[in-house]
């Protein structure tokens, strides 16, 4: 099987089963997606030579915006799409094989994890991968060492505290959090003018964490 014809049959969210053809394919990719992280990850790199092994892993050109401090992580690679603007925070790893994409002007805080992929719940069918994508929105904030599960959409503007595993789709300018995460409260538009609430907390704030 071609990498295009993989990617048509994950984005109809068709199963993979072990053994066949395309998880051959996949796991060609994998690998490939190893070598490039590992190069990546080994020593240091310029910001231009980053966006290079990025563009490398992904098999498209990112945008000149894109930040990324490494370690990055993909087992995949191939179906990660990443907008303009986008901060990337070490530790972060992309199981992509569903489909991961990433909006403009999103923040990613240190050790997210995106995952894609469920395996079948029978012994006999563990594995077999069971792709659903991962959508996030423009202007969305990811607090360090969330979890981002298959099938989830973050949409723009949403806040997403640390540590919260998120299992449901997030609606736009809302602030989530805990496990599974909740909704804590909404994003109110503030004057550039107007200096923050004295001890505010912040997306990477325990208090965010719903009680």
């Amino acid at each position: 099987m071609e990498l295009g014809q993989l990617l048509r049959h994950l984005e109809k969210g068709l199963p993979v089963e072990a053994g066949t053809d395309a998880h051959a394919c996949m796991v060609t990719y994998s690998n490939e997606a190893m070598r490039i992280t590992a190069e990546l990850n080994g020593s240091y790199h310029t910001p231009e030579e980053i966006r290079r092994f990025v563009s490398t892993l992904t098999g498209k050109q990112v945008d000149a915006s894109l930040t990324v401090f490494p370690p990055l992580y993909s087992d995949f690679g191939k179906n990660l799409t990443i907008g303009k603007n986008v901060f990337i925070n070490s530790g972060c790893r992309f199981q992509d094989q569903g489909g991961i994409t990433i909006g403009d002007g999103a923040f990613i805080g240190h050790m997210v994890v995106f995952a894609t992929i469920n395996h079948g719940f029978l012994p006999e069918e563990r594995g077999h991968i069971h792709p659903a994508p991962i959508v996030i929105g423009r202007n969305v904030w990811i607090g360090a060492h969330a979890t981002i599960l298959p099938g989830v959409t973050i949409g723009d503007n949403a806040i997403v505290a640390a540590g919260a595993v998120v299992s449901r789709s997030v609606a736009p300018d809302t602030v989530v959090g805990g496990v599974p995460a909740r909704f804590i409260r909404l994003i109110k538009a503030t004057s550039g003018t107007t200096p923050p609430e004295q001890g505010a907390p912040t997306c990477n704030d325990s208090r965010l964490s719903p009680s």
